[in-house]
């Protein structure tokens, strides 16, 4: 089992599971709404992070309000596996600012990158970066029409 785990109680899972719904109470708010005195709640605050539980906070923002209003999941296969080309890779592809996921997995695909950009032309532009100086054997796009569920909370209760 996960040495961070075995120090994890069901305190700290109503403030993880409070904290990625909603990041933005105070510490008061937040207190109240696990049954914690603030100080308390403080506390495992401050520890969840020491032990990198808690890794920041961030806002949600519309993305499509600002024009990036195209997801495209993006499947690549490569034939070079090397230490020197998949660490080269993953420098190209971090340097590429439409990433915003970016995983290397199992089964007939070698990664799998989420993209968001402004419509099809920069999408195209985006794919242009990507293949530069590259050998990559496949790559495809899958374009997102609809999020159904995006950047749901994980049921943290099922960890009990």
């Amino acid at each position: 089992m996960n040495d961070k785990l075995e120090k994890i109680d069901s305190f700290d899972l109503k403030i993880l599971t409070c904290l990625q719904k909603d990041a933005s109470p105070s510490q008061r708010e937040l207190a109240e709404r696990v049954g914690l005195s603030q100080n308390a709640c403080w506390r495992r605050l401050q520890r969840l992070t020491a032990i990198g539980m808690i890794r920041g906070s961030r806002s949600e923002i519309d993305l499509s309000a600002l024009g990036l209003d195209l997801t495209v999941f993006v499947m690549i296969r490569t034939r070079h596996h090397s230490r020197e080309w998949i660490e080269s890779f993953r420098e190209h592809v971090g340097r590429l600012p439409e990433v915003v996921d970016f995983y290397r997995i199992g089964g007939d695909w070698d990664y799998l990158i989420k993209v968001v950009t402004r419509g099809m032309a920069g999408y195209d532009a985006f794919y242009q970066k990507l293949i530069t100086n590259f050998d990559l054997a496949t790559v495809t796009g899958f374009f997102a029409m609809e999020a159904i569920i995006d950047n749901r909370a994980v049921d943290l209760g099922r960890l009990k």
